[in-house]
């Protein structure tokens, strides 16, 4: 009986934490206006999605359930480093090209935490 009871917790698990987040769509932002907008649950493969505004490029991966950027020719490569967007907490930001990549819909850790 506890074998079952922990296997079912190993499963529940799993599937919580290996699942794309479903209804995250991705807003990425110049200047504070709205540049595209990306639903990451009906993506079924990657897309490379390219920014380009005077002040540089950035190019994001996009993946079921998660965003990032992949290269930037800004000087600190700070968005660059930030890694996977995969939840609502906090967004991707690049100063110096005044790109800022945010997810909505879905839950944050911080709802999921309670």
């Amino acid at each position: 009986m506890i074998a079952v009871i922990l296997l079912l917790s190993v499963a529940a698990s799993l599937f919580l934490f290996l699942r794309p987040a479903a209804g995250h769509t991705a807003e990425i932002y110049v200047d504070g206006v709205l540049y595209r907008r990306v639903d990451l649950g009906k993506l079924t493969a990657p897309e490379r999605i390219e920014v380009r505004t005077e002040r540089g490029v950035n190019v994001l991966l996009a993946e079921p359930g998660r965003i990032r950027v992949e290269s930037a020719d800004c000087p600190d490569k700070v968005c660059v480093e930030a890694g996977w967007l995969e939840d609502s907490a906090a967004p991707i930001v690049c100063l110096p090209h005044r790109v800022v990549i945010k997810l909505t819909g879905g839950t944050s850790l911080d709802a999921e935490a309670g």
